[in-house]
């Protein structure tokens, strides 16, 4: 993580709230300044806009999550998002009268909805506005830290949990099930090392062939030009 820039409310306050130094004005921050209990730490953050503990939140308005799915950029920041940090929440903010302009089909949301909720194994918070985001955010840290807590002898909960993760995540990509995934997170150690694996070494995991490794990359770079044939 490089920093910055730093900022700080309070070294009284109970929670602590790293914001991503590109968030510094926005409203949310604002909020969560006002409110008691908080301390806001702006800093450079490489991916998300908002941690608490390990856990990394990315916020985005309604409109500009159906925009997102449109131009293809939701999966591909899922990906990252769960690559670099085994704990990733999405905050959705805005009524659903925001997205009237989108002119999205309820069935495309709906499904992307279901991916990341069912796939990515991302949870999605909902929030009405910045103020009820920035509560939000202090509830999450809140219970976060409640959590801790009551559960600091479970030393061995997390990397059974991140595995699962990153399988997941694997799952998503074409032509991978379960055994597939375990091998090529066997092979490259981490999903960070399968996204960046070429195709050639792709090909070198039992099981993934031409086809396969030339469909992975395609969609992995799918602002390049260039097609998979079905």
């Amino acid at each position: 993580m490089d920093v910055m820039g730093q900022e700080s409310c309070s070294s009284e306050r109970r929670v602590e709230i790293v914001a991503d130094d590109r968030e510094r004005n926005a409203p949310v921050v604002e909020a969560l300044r006002a409110i008691p209990g908080t301390e806001v730490v702006c800093q450079r953050l490489k991916i998300g806009d908002y941690q608490i503990n390990e856990w990394l939140f990315e916020r985005k308005t309604l409109l500009d999550f159906a925009e997102s799915i449109k131009d293809g950029r939701l999966f591909s920041q899922a990906n990252r998002l769960t690559a670099a940090c085994p704990s990733v929440a999405f905050i959705l903010e805005g009524k659903a009268s925001d997205l009237t302009q989108s002119r999205m089909r309820r069935e495309a949301l709906q499904g992307a909805l279901i991916s990341l909720s069912l796939i990515y194994q991302i949870p999605i918070l909902r929030s009405f506005d910045p103020d009820e985001t920035a509560r939000l955010l202090l509830y999450a840290g809140e219970q976060l830290h409640r959590d801790q807590i009551d559960h600091i002898s479970r030393h061995g909960r997390r990397p059974k949990r991140r595995r699962k993760l990153q399988l997941y995540v694997l799952q998503g990509l074409p032509g991978i099930g379960p055994e597939k995934a375990g091998r090529l997170l066997e092979r490259f150690g981490s999903v960070e090392g399968v996204m960046a694996a070429s195709e050639q070494d792709l090909q070198l995991v039992p099981g993934i062939g031409e086809r396969i490794a030339r469909s992975i990359r395609w969609l992995l770079e799918a602002d390049q030009p260039g097609s998979v044939g079905g």
